[in-house]
């Protein structure tokens, strides 16, 4: 089957399906190339999907705690993946079938057009080896018409017995001269139609066949191509289908991983306050007064039981919030009563103080409802270079930042950790899939990603360690303050509130605080206690800006109070007489402390 023995006349038509089937190729390679852009669109709108719902790197928000986020985020990570494999098959689509289909596209159109060239050649050279051939014969034709008709002549001469002897040898030998020229055109027409038969032979039997058969090879190599095409366009979907599988085990792995249990349990530990539910309150006795007894030559001392105040219900709760330096103005107390520290009474009625332990109770709850006072700047250098540990800064602002730079770390280590689960991923497919690629070429990016993880760990490590040195700090501070202050309000117990020493009883007695029937909705958010009294004065050598947290500016030749002295680290506690807070650089004031100031409290 050829088609220079069956299409041997057919050269239109071969001509016309060949273009065919160029066209044909070159709109299967627009039908691939419409596919490559689906894939990219899909890939990119999923990418797109998957970065609208991630965490933001910059974003402040606690990482995901529940167990439906983590695995909401680690589905993120699996559609990810997948996005990037329909980026794969785009690739491989544009790579092994697009571009191929245009080059060979371009070849086809090359090699027909030479071969449809060749074809018109043999065609022309056949068509000249006709012409010369007829025109031979025309002009064999026309000798021989010429010839006959001077033998015609010579006859009618011949037989005409009026013609003379030279007439009649004229005409004699003009028939002999067309007759010579006759048998000269016979012999070239017969030369010229046996060579035309010849060409004519070798053009339909030689020529054509073997520029039909280059043209039907031609075609044949196109349909070939095509189904190799057929073949890449849906292996480069199919090699995508391990990891694609593994991308969605990953989802279902991450859905089995939801624990319901867990993240109740987290709430719990997230919002749980720690307290006890409020208790039963006491009953209260108003009927007592009705049915008193009046005598009018003794004073009735009221009972024990009905002056005793539960602390439960005087002592409100501490509010979590707190004022760092400056102090919110509350609703003061009302002033201790002297009958709620009296305990026991004389024969003549007469009452001495002691302290009860519902008196010491009260005093404990004060405490521990006050506010944490910073001490000291110890690592606040003024116009000092950043240190890697933040030292530079006060305690809580280095708690903060080195929080902050914990969370950065562990950010980056979970990246890490993302990216060498990818690269594990991929080994075990090209594992499985040596075609596919070389498992040890992921063996150098594999290193370097664990050397990544191992740095980041230990960067976590010692900034965790910096971080808990603050913390304990912070906390042994506390205490210590929490100690100062006992010893202050029960050994110091006949100080005046301005620090100035007393031999009066009546002010040193208080009574607990009452319930306040109306407080101010942001003022019950904190707890106020009284301002540290003055231990001297100062005036200001310099102005000093303050712009950083807890600092207090101050202008030249401003005179404030002294409330803490300079610990060692440059700085001292001042006040304003507005009330302002805060601590200025001791080298930039002029300090007079009173010698015999008491009530002010050192921090250690």
């Amino acid at each position: 089957m050829s088609w220079g023995t069956e299409l041997w006349d057919q050269f239109d038509n071969l001509d016309k399906h060949t273009q065919w089937g160029i066209d044909f190729l070159e709109k299967y390679a627009k039908f691939v190339k419409e596919r490559i852009e689906i894939e990219q669109n899909y890939a990119k709108q999923l990418r797109n999907l998957v970065k609208k719902y991630c965490l933001k790197r910059s974003s402040k928000d606690e990482e995901p705690r529940f167990t439906s986020c983590v695995a909401f985020y680690n589905i993120l990570n699996e559609l990810n993946d997948y996005a990037g494999q329909r980026e794969v098959v785009a690739e491989e689509l544009g790579y092994r079938v697009y571009g191929e289909l245009l080059r060979y596209s371009q070849e086809l159109k090359t090699e027909r057009k030479m071969h449809l060239q060749e074809g018109r050649k043999a065609q022309q050279y056949l068509d000249m080896c006709w012409k010369q051939m007829d025109n031979s014969k025309k002009k064999f034709e026309r000798e021989c018409k010429e010839a006959e008709k001077a033998q015609q002549c010579y006859e009618r001469l011949d037989n005409d017995t009026n013609a003379t002897k030279a007439d009649v040898e004229k005409a004699k030998q003009q028939l002999n001269l067309r007759t010579h020229m006759a048998d000269e055109n016979k012999n070239e027409y017969a030369a010229q139609l046996q060579n035309y038969n010849g060409e004519q032979h070798k053009h339909f039997y030689i020529v054509i066949p073997q520029i039909y058969k280059h043209l039907q090879e031609m075609d044949e190599r196109r349909t070939i191509k095509l189904s190799e095409c057929y073949k890449g366009f849906a292996d480069s979907e199919r090699k995508v289908i391990p990891i694609i599988s593994k991308c969605l085990d990953g989802m279902i792995s991450a859905a089995k991983s939801v624990d319901e249990r867990r993240d109740s349990q987290i709430v719990i530990d997230s919002f749980k306050s720690g307290f006890e539910p409020p208790g039963d309150f006491p009953f209260e006795d108003y009927s007592q007064h009705i049915y008193r007894t009046v005598s009018d030559g003794t004073i009735s001392t009221p009972k024990q039981e009905g002056m005793k105040i539960d602390a439960k219900t005087t002592v409100g709760k501490a509010k979590g919030k707190l004022w760092l330096f400056g102090k919110k103005p509350k609703p003061q107390s009302p002033p201790l009563t002297p009958t709620s520290l009296y305990t026991s009474s004389t024969s003549n009625g007469s009452q001495y103080p002691i302290f009860s332990i519902e008196q010491v109770h009260y005093c404990m709850s004060e405490i521990k409802t006050g506010k944490p006072r910073i001490s000291s700047f110890r690592s606040l250098k003024r116009g000092g270079p950043a240190q890697e540990d933040f030292s530079h800064l006060p305690p809580e602002q280095r708690r903060k930042k080195l929080q902050q730079r914990i969370d950065e770390l562990n950010r980056e280590l979970q990246k890490e950790t993302d990216q060498k689960d990818a690269l594990i991923k991929m080994k075990d497919v090209y594992e499985k899939n040596p075609q596919m690629g070389d498992p040890s070429s992921l063996q150098p990016k594999l290193a370097e990603t664990m050397s990544n993880m191992d740095r980041l760990r230990m960067e976590i490590h010692k900034n965790e360690a910096w971080l808990s040195e603050v913390e304990g700090k912070v906390a042994a501070r506390g205490d210590r303050r929490h100690s100062s202050d006992i010893n202050h309000l029960v050994t110091q117990g006949r100080e005046s509130p301005e620090g100035s020493y007393t031999d009066d009883a009546n002010q040193e007695v208080r009574s607990p605080p009452q319930q306040h029937s109306h407080h101010n909705e942001f003022d019950d958010e904190f707890e106020d206690d009284d301002p540290l009294p003055a231990i001297g004065h100062c005036k200001a050598i310099y102005p000093f800006d303050g712009h950083n947290e807890g600092t207090l500016a101050m202008k030249e030749g401003e005179v404030l109070y002294i409330i803490e002295e300079d610990k060692g680290d440059g700085w001292t506690r001042a006040r304003r007489q507005n009330g302002e807070e805060g601590y200025v650089p001791t080298s930039y004031i002029d300090v007079t402390l009173e010698k015999n100031s008491k009530g002010a409290v050192t921090y250690i």
